[in-house]
């Protein structure tokens, strides 16, 4: 009666296999993948037991039974597979020279496949790995190593072969993706699937956006909707922008606000053009690239200190510049355009045009002379507003998946400043400690200790007669790197600035094993404080003066001390209200986030936040 009553309720559900189903069905109901799901089959024990899934040549999904994971884990393995198949990993005319072996693995279902270099495929998985975070599906089923930078598979993997994998970028033994022959790459063009699934998934978000429709009726298409519904149809770099921009097409809006051509907004993405400037389709293409480039960015946050007008021109020649070597449209007459110019970053040029003042006289932006063209806040019009944006996530996530399908449809080469920023999006700023640590790291060697019998170190109990030698740092006859610091004691100095400032320094001297610096205040004159232990700068020091700010007393005290070393360098805290200094030494500037210097510095500038 009770294996009756068993047959009766029927088979216990798994809840393992509910969430390895429901992890491929997450996969499968993302646009991105659509043209690429080949199938999904289980593994006859063919697998060990610690690989979750691998993809064969064709494009076929074959996962092991025996894991166990959460639904987000399972997707995030399959879209990971995908991807390989997505980003050409499985095709061998993508692979470069030694990356490919002969199949260890071999099966019936894998015969013409070959088993992918360790080498290379650790950078084709740290490839895909970066990619998919932007995707937001699933979950990794391990911790993932940071970003190893701006580089493809195929950079990564001869950067590697010259060294070695890093650790954290080891790959398990066994593949989880398998390359095919060319017959099988040319037969099943994954690259072309994956970017017209990439394709449809932007123009269902134009339709869902209601671009083209409106209430079941065509809108008469403008010279500026035309330039916009390209960009998703035919551009893959900015298509994704384009399809989550809107414009906002009003000529009382335009002479309200001076905009002379077009102008952009970020926090709600929304371009403002001016509808009656007569530009051509081919113009208007590279006026809402060069806008949308503008917003995804982030040039209007990047300015930070620096003259926000200055820093938009800036910006402007450096967008110009790149979209003119892409051939994005026709470039308008007027525009801020110099071939003198290209290589550069926006930064580069900022520094440029500041100092030089007959170039203040000819620029103008998009939106005018002496005008800005990237809004620090939407402009009010009488239209359905936009969309209120977490401006990293989508920003990256739409230059991201942009970059991917541009590069893996063949459809040419990106200024390589283009493509470092786009990459950069990716990859946080680091802190002002941070880099501080890392100049420190560069500029003051660290104290190589030995091992010396000369002082016996502490023995261990269960060894008491044996003497084992003791850490020894150098005599003091042997000079001990030091740094300098000159500290701007004058009224406008903030207690907080300076302790954190000081505080820092401490910490990473300390950790650097540097006994002593040399610090100097100053104020209206230069107070000379002498060495001072870094524990003493740490628990804070007696700051004479509180006067006005005269610094280059103190840099010429260091500079001609003979008891200071000549390649020792120099850190200066200041709040930027100071003089032009000339240093000859390497040297480094501690200043507020918020604060500038009114000179062009040659040395690096770390912004206390």
């Amino acid at each position: 009666m009770a294996g009756r009553s068993n047959r009766k309720r029927g088979r216990v559900a798994d809840p393992w296999r509910e969430n390895l189903v429901n992890g491929w069905a997450q996969v499968r109901q993302h646009a991105v993948f659509r043209r690429l799901r080949n199938g999904l089959s289980e593994s006859d024990g063919q697998l060990p037991d610690d690989v979750w899934a691998v993809i064969s040549d064709w494009g076929t999904i074959t996962y092991n039974p025996k894991r166990r994971g959460t639904a987000e884990e399972w997707a995030w393995v399959f879209a990971h597979l995908l991807l390989h198949a997505g980003f050409g990993h499985l095709d061998p005319r993508n692979a470069p020279e030694r990356a490919l072996e002969s199949n260890t693995y071999a099966r019936t279902w894998l015969r013409a496949a070959r088993q992918p270099h360790p080498i290379y495929r650790a950078a084709c998985c740290t490839v895909v790995d970066q990619y998919l975070m932007t995707l937001k599906l699933g979950r990794p089923p391990v911790e993932l190593p940071p970003a190893p930078g701006g580089a493809d598979e195929v950079a990564l993997t001869r950067r590697w072969w010259q060294a070695s994998v890093p650790e954290p970028y080891r790959r398990a033994e066994y593949p989880d993706f398998f390359v095919g022959s060319v017959e099988v790459a040319t037969e099943r063009d994954h690259q072309k699937l994956f970017a017209t699934g990439i394709g449809e998934a932007a123009r269902e978000a134009l339709e869902v956006a209601g671009r083209d429709v409106t209430r079941g009726q065509a809108k008469t298409m403008r010279a500026w909707d035309r330039a916009l519904n390209w960009f998703v149809s035919s551009y893959p770099l900015l298509g994704a922008l384009a399809a989550g921009m809107k414009i906002v097409a009003d000529a009382d809006l335009a002479r309200g606000w001076d905009i002379s051509i077009a102008a952009v907004n970020a926090e709600v993405a929304e371009i403002y053009i001016n509808p009656l400037v007569g530009l051509s389709d081919e113009e208007w293409k590279f006026v809402l690239a060069h806008e949308m480039l503008h917003a995804a960015l982030r040039h209007g946050e990047r300015a930070g200190w620096r003259d926000h007008y200055l820093f938009n021109v800036a910006c402007d020649y450096v967008v110009n510049g790149w979209l003119v070597e892409m051939g994005v449209g026709q470039l308008p007459e007027g525009l801020l355009y110099d071939p003198q110019l290209k290589g550069l970053s926006s930064e580069q040029v900022y520094d440029r045009i500041a100092s030089d003042l007959r170039r203040l006289r000819k620029i103008a932006t998009l939106r005018g002379r002496g005008k800005s063209d990237i809004f620090g806040e939407p402009l009010p019009h009488g239209r359905t507003p936009g969309r209120y944006l977490d401006l990293d996530e989508y920003y990256r996530n739409a230059l991201n998946t942009g970059l991917a399908y541009h590069q893996s449809g063949g459809r040419g080469l990106l200024p390589a400043g283009l493509e470092q920023e786009i990459r950069a999006l990716d990859q946080p700023p680091l802190p002002w400690d941070a880099q501080l640590a890392q100049w420190f790291d560069e500029h003051i060697p660290a104290v190589e200790k030995r091992r010396s019998y000369a002082r016996a170190s502490r023995r261990q109990s269960s060894t008491p007669d044996i003497p084992r030698p003791a850490w020894m740092r150098p005599e003091e006859s042997v000079r001990l790197p030091t740094f300098g610091v000159v500290l701007d004691t004058s009224g406008s100095m903030s207690a907080e600035l300076m302790g954190k400032g000081l505080g820092a320094i401490a910490s990473y001297a300390t950790a650097r094993d540097v006994p002593r610096a040399r610090v100097v205040y100053c104020d209206a004159a230069a107070h000379d404080a002498g060495y001072l232990p870094v524990d003493a700068i740490a628990a804070g020091v007696r700051v004479r003066g509180r006067g006005g700010t005269v610094l280059q007393p103190g840099i010429r005290l260091l500079e001609r001390a003979d008891d200071f070393p000549p390649d020792g360098p120099i850190l200066i805290i200041t709040d930027g209200m100071i003089d032009v200094l000339r240093i000859r030494r390497e040297h480094a500037y501690l200043i507020p986030a918020a604060a500038s210097l009114p000179f062009r510095p040659t040395g690096p500038v770390f912004r206390i936040r």
